[in-house]
């Protein structure tokens, strides 16, 4: 799974490929960097919810931990 910082560079890269394949007329680098862009979205917000998944199994773990 890629970090935060890769997700973010994911969807940078698809923003240029996007603007340069719109601005020259080539449909098929435009699409390529819709499809950069939406996969670096998608990761990100995997990589948020497992995140949250973590803080919350710590948590709970803490909760646990304290009641014995």
């Amino acid at each position: 799974m890629a970090n935060k910082g890769e997700d973010k560079l994911e969807q940078a890269k698809g923003n240029v490929k996007e603007t340069v394949g719109n601005a020259t007329d080539n449909k098929k680098l435009e699409n390529e960097g819709k499809a950069d862009k939406a996969s670096g979205k998608v990761d990100e917000k995997i990589n948020n919810a497992a995140d949250k998944a973590k803080d919350a199994a710590g948590k709970l773990k803490d909760k646990f931990n304290k009641d014995k």
